[in-house]
């Protein structure tokens, strides 16, 4: 991507794993960059606070902690800074959490969706970028998801957030003229990950010899996505101007794999077997969820590039290196 003028972005959520990666890059490219994350303690804000830190470097980065749970935070933060676009990637995420404290969902998922929809209604601004999920779609017998799939069987409380927030966005659309792009994301991975994910939880736990838990056995089939096809995917959006449209997109990884061959690559980057504690399936997960993203590819020629095996390699890699601090993070809530 080449070098921009001196445009503004507003990533909302950008502490976390997806939006500090894609604020680094538009960092990178000469934007101003401004992050908004509330900072939450769902996992250890320590590893939100390092990310933010990283950022910080970056004398075109601005910071506000913001709940956009409260309309006229973010309302106030947005006619000031004035941006050229906006991103809101900032969510309650996990969904057995979800099981225990949905009432988190709600405050964070759809409230404050609602929230950055209405202040881009109030200070036309004219396109949203938001972030969905592969959870959408819930209960299917499909082994591909595709955009055209009916999505009204979620089977999780964090699921039917994102639902909601598509619905939402369609309205805004309809109703308002703003542009709406929903993401569905297909777990996401890389360096500076998630601790309550499972990539994270798999490496610290084998390299400490301890065991790891391996859901419905193992059987589970997921496209992982590196978190720099994501990036690549929402630059490529950003470089079309926004036209009032409402659309949803698949952004899927390259490669499919099952969790025990996904478990197998993890080994061999590691070089130490992991003792497998095998487990039945937890409630509101589902056995597959295989991204068909050929609709990104024709509207804005997404193509994930990472191979999987390359993509665990790395971050292994970074794990070692980072290995002291990642490992003193708390326990996060499941």
């Amino acid at each position: 991507m080449k070098k921009s003028v001196h445009k503004k972005i507003v990533i909302t959520g950008a502490a976390g794993f997806i939006g500090f990666h894609l604020a680094k890059e538009f960092l990178e490219q000469g934007w101003s960059v401004v992050g908004v994350d509330m900072l939450t303690s769902y996992y250890d804000p320590k590893i939100k606070q390092k990310r933010i830190a990283l950022l910080k470097k970056y004398p075109t980065f601005s910071f506000h902690k913001i709940n956009i749970a409260k309309f006229d935070a973010i309302l106030r933060m947005l006619a000031h800074e004035k941006p050229d676009e906006l991103v809101h990637l900032a969510a309650q995420p996990g969904v057995r959490y979800s099981l225990t404290n949905p009432w988190a969902y709600i405050e964070c998922n759809e409230l404050a969706t609602l929230n950055i929809f209405e202040a881009a209604k109030k200070l036309s601004i004219p396109r949203v970028v938001y972030a969905s999920s592969s959870s959408v779609y819930g209960r299917t017998e499909k082994s591909v998801m595709s955009e055209d799939d009916r999505t009204d069987s979620q089977i999780s409380v964090y699921a039917a957030t994102k639902k909601a927030n598509e619905a939402l966005a369609y309205s805004y659309n309809h109703l308002y003229g703003i542009e709406t792009i929903g993401l569905r994301f297909f777990t996401v991975y890389g360096t500076w990950y998630r601790p309550d994910q499972a990539l994270f939880k798999f490496t610290k736990s084998i390299f400490s010899g301890e065991s790891i838990d391996v859901y419905n056995r193992g059987k589970m089939k997921r496209s992982f996505t590196h978190v720099s096809d994501i990036v690549s995917g929402i630059t490529a959006i950003l470089q079309k101007k926004p036209h009032g449209k409402n659309e949803i997109y698949n952004l899927g990884g390259a490669e499919s794999v099952t969790l025990l061959e996904f478990i197998g690559m993890l080994e061999q980057a590691i070089g130490k077997k992991a003792k497998r504690n095998l487990l039945p399936m937890q409630p509101g997960d589902v056995r597959e969820t295989v991204a068909d993203w050929s609709k990104a590819h024709t509207h804005f020629g997404f193509t994930p590039k990472t191979p999987i095996r390359e993509g665990i390699a790395e971050f292994v890699e970074w794990f070692r290196e980072n290995e002291t601090f990642l490992k003193s993070l708390q326990q996060p809530k499941q």
